[in-house]
């Protein structure tokens, strides 16, 4: 019996260290951070970019499937403006908007070529909650639609999660002052067009911008990005740009 009691005072001590050795490992499991989702990427602060809102709603940037990278598209709204609606009657053309560049769209793209009209259980229309919530970059419906149908349903991505991306990556540039407001129709180059966007964003190289031209005038800017946002070459759409060197840029309204 003696001996009993002696063994239990020496088992004392050992059953205490085991005690607080647990509960130490149940804090530090208590305190171990949350994991990031794996399809998603934390996005890049933007900083010095005047023309561009702050990131809206998003702290991660949604990740695509099923296409290399995406390009993004900008229009230079006063050309398409004065072929299409040279009245303003339209949003996108009324001068007290006095729109400069808006996003005609996010594209999935391929090395070579690009899926376009995926099949996708979202639905074929943008409501018109969502799509209002893009008006100062993107100012018509019809737009809006139009490209989520075409391209959008190929990014793997929920409606939300694509134009999520889409105005990340519109605040991903950076549109220089001269780009901005013009107050008189302007001579220019493709070249030159090019130049003052990748000074104006650093890590932005010539080999991943094309300038797109149609009748002698500036159309359209394309800036190629990786799944997240990151500017990447692309040889495929930089061949593919305008190489003329006497343009016109129409003023902004």
């Amino acid at each position: 019996m003696i001996r009993l009691f002696s063994d239990l005072r020496r088992l004392v001590p050992v059953l205490f260290s085991l005690f607080i050795l647990a509960s130490c490992n149940d804090d530090q499991a208590e305190q171990k951070p949350p994991q990031k989702n794996a399809n998603t990427v934390t996005a890049t602060p933007i900083a010095g970019n005047s023309t561009a809102r702050a990131p809206s709603n998003t702290k991660f940037v949604p990740l695509g499937s099923g296409f290399d990278f995406y390009v993004l598209s900008l229009s230079w709204s006063p050309t398409w403006c004065l072929e299409n609606d040279p009245s303003g009657r339209s949003q996108q053309c009324a001068v007290e908007n006095s729109h400069g560049f808006i996003v005609h769209g996010l594209w999935p793209q391929n090395e070579r070529g690009y899926p376009e009209f995926c099949r996708t259980r979202e639905p074929d229309r943008v409501p018109d909650a969502l799509g209002r919530t893009l008006f100062d970059i993107m100012p018509s419906m019809g737009l809006i639609g139009h490209e989520w149908r075409k391209h959008g349903s190929c990014s793997g991505l929920s409606q939300k999660d694509y134009f999520a991306v889409l105005r990340a990556a519109r605040e991903r540039v950076s549109i220089p002052a001269s780009l901005q407001t013009v107050r008189s129709q302007q001579r220019t180059s493709a070249a030159d067009i090019e130049t003052r966007l990748t000074t104006a964003n650093p890590g932005l190289q010539a080999n991943a911008i094309a300038v797109g031209c149609s009748a002698g005038q500036v159309e359209e800017v394309r800036i190629c990005f990786t799944k997240d946002l990151g500017f990447r070459a692309c040889g495929e759409i930089d061949r593919g740009g305008c190489k003329m060197k006497n343009l016109s840029l129409p003023a902004t309204p």
